[in-house]
């Protein structure tokens, strides 16, 4: 009897070190520690993130400016920048705020895909349209399944969160499209060049 206590004692020490040492490897991965962030949380760590911290450039579209805002029930869902960059992607960003008298965490937004099952409430689901050249972007993901957007935590009554998804460009001189995720109705953004 005595054993088997050491050696749940030994498992629950090791899960605890493992616990703690994801948690340390997460923090510091985090920025400064200050508690504020450069830029909207969820951030696109991909090859188009600025090389200068983060910020945005000057050329971007500023980030209070509003390009549309799309609402479902309680649920309202701010477009604040749409930057075309060189590397050949299109970032989204704006805020979701929740007017409900419940907490919501953007389930009904995942994508369907089975490869991007692994994202739960994100932007996952979330598209661009291309009307007149008749396409349809999907966000982008990495190797392993995890989009290039933001994962949502719980967002209780009264809450706004920033997000951010990423998307393959459209052609060049295709600057309007349409914004859609779940059953918000599509909002026709403008596209900006960036640097």
């Amino acid at each position: 009897m005595n054993l088997r206590r050491t050696t749940t004692t030994r498992r629950t020490l090791a899960a605890l070190a493992l616990t703690t040492g994801l948690l340390l490897s997460v923090a510091g991965c985090g920025g400064d520690g200050d508690g504020e962030e450069d830029s909207p949380k969820g951030s696109p760590t991909s090859a188009s993130a600025d090389k200068d911290g983060g910020k945005p450039s000057s050329s971007e579209t500023p980030t209070d400016q509003v390009l549309a805002e799309s609402k479902d029930g309680d649920i309202t869902v701010t477009i604040t920048s749409a930057v075309r960059d060189q590397g050949g992607f299109v970032n989204v960003n704006g805020t979701v705020r929740n007017d409900g008298s419940r907490s919501w965490m953007g389930a009904e937004w995942q994508s369907e895909e089975t490869e991007l099952a692994v994202n739960g409430g994100s932007m996952s689901g979330a598209s661009l349209v291309d009307q007149a050249g008749k396409k349809k972007y999907l966000v982008l993901r990495d190797t392993t399944g995890r989009c290039l957007c933001t994962k949502f935590t719980r967002l209780r009554s009264g809450d706004s969160a920033s997000w951010y998804a990423q998307f393959p460009a459209p052609p060049e001189g295709t600057s309007e499209v349409t914004f859609q995720v779940g059953a918000m109705p599509p909002a026709a953004i403008e596209i900006s060049e960036g640097e």
